[in-house]
């Protein structure tokens, strides 16, 4: 090649990727997650790190996600309004938790009496409850994503026996969501808030009990310090879906390459979150009764009864709500629990009595 014409195509081409570099660092994002967490709180708060770092890693540091755990940046019960208004661009957290944004936010977490993990999957990928669930939080600007559950929930710590329904009225009581408002329909005063402050809530008697998660979790907040009875089943929450909010205008901006990241970031952790809780509590439970004194006990049929039947008006109060998006959320619900619930019958949960009944062959 002449030596003139040479020079001239390198030149080309250097000032072409001098020009194409800014571009390429023009391209990065950097976002911060807002959790409701403490950091690196076994279970959610080490989900929540790990869905920041599965961002920042399959968007090839495109999108460099920093996160600010509870208290840090918002505190953990503001980071739904933090994202809505674009301080934050993603949040980590549980939709239990937004119960004053509408209640037909609450059915995207939990559900008294509902669905198991795996179940509330379906629901939103194959019964289309993920159409509902944009819907509705597109209300506030946040595009929602599941990222995680906890799988099922204990029934909570209490300081004294519980025997009959009776027992329940009055008591003071950790626990969030639709199984708040089924508490108060037992006579109990359910109170929401953190972890940390409901261990200090029991201990100086501001609580008779609580519910948070489960014996991984909850064996690191401490609870069996100070309550010593470990009531299941939780049927306030058979499940605990965590999700990702992320601002409605950041997401958009993405290229559709990136939200697809995003999106499978998000699903991706779903099931390792859920198996991980699944695999800790169990440990952790051997550990409670062995070495922390900690009474497994069952609640009686006659409590689990009336949980039922008061579980049962709060879902009938949904469906007849004045909103009809929520309504239509409600109906979803039932229809999607009742299907798959009739089928369960011969399906896992045939299996797992089947399980029991052998359990140690």
């Amino acid at each position: 090649m002449d030596r003139r014409k040479f020079l001239a195509a390198a030149g080309v081409s250097t000032a072409a990727a001098a020009l194409a570099s800014p571009a390429i660092a023009q391209d990065k994002r950097q976002w911060k997650m807002v959790t409701a967490w403490p950091k690196n709180l076994p279970g959610p708060g080490v989900a929540a790190q790990t869905l920041a770092d599965r961002i920042t890693t399959l968007s090839g540091g495109r999108i460099e996600v920093k996160l600010y755990p509870a208290g840090e940046l918002v505190p953990g019960r503001g980071v739904f309004d933090a994202v809505s208004e674009g301080t934050a661009e993603l949040y980590h957290a549980v939709p239990a938790y937004w119960g004053s944004k509408s209640k037909g936010i609450l059915l995207f977490g939990s559900q008294p009496f509902g669905l198991r993990a795996d179940e509330q999957f379906g629901w939103l990928y194959h019964g289309g409850g993920q159409a509902l669930y944009d819907e509705m939080y597109g209300r506030f600007g946040i595009k929602p994503f599941l990222c995680g559950n906890s799988g099922p929930q204990w029934g909570g710590w209490f300081r004294n026996d519980i025997n009959s329904a009776e027992d329940l009225k009055g008591l003071k009581f950790r626990t969030t969501g639709l199984a708040s408002e089924m508490a108060a329909k037992l006579g109990m005063a359910a109170e929401a808030m953190s972890g940390p402050a409901m261990f200090q809530a029991l201990q100086t008697g501001a609580l008779d009990a609580g519910e948070f998660i489960g014996p991984w979790t909850d064996s690191a907040l401490g609870y069996h310090q100070v309550a010593k009875n470990y009531y299941w089943p939780g049927v306030g929450e058979p499940s605990s879906a965590e999700e990702c909010g992320v601002n409605a205008e950041a997401y958009a901006e993405l290229p559709d390459d990136l939200k697809q990241v995003v999106s499978l970031a998000c699903e991706s952790l779903y099931n390792p979150v859920w198996t991980e809780y699944t695999s800790k509590h169990a440990a952790a439970l051997q550990k409670l009764v062995a070495d922390e004194g900690v009474q497994v006990k069952m609640f009686p049929e006659g409590v689990i009864t009336a949980m039922g039947k008061a579980a049962a008006e709060v879902i009938d109060e949904l469906r007849q709500d004045d909103d009809e998006l929520v309504k239509r959320i409600a109906e979803s619900f039932v229809a999607y629990r009742d299907s798959v619930g009739s089928y369960m019958v011969y399906a896992d949960n045939g299996q797992m009595n089947a399980r029991a009944a052998v359990m140690g062959y």
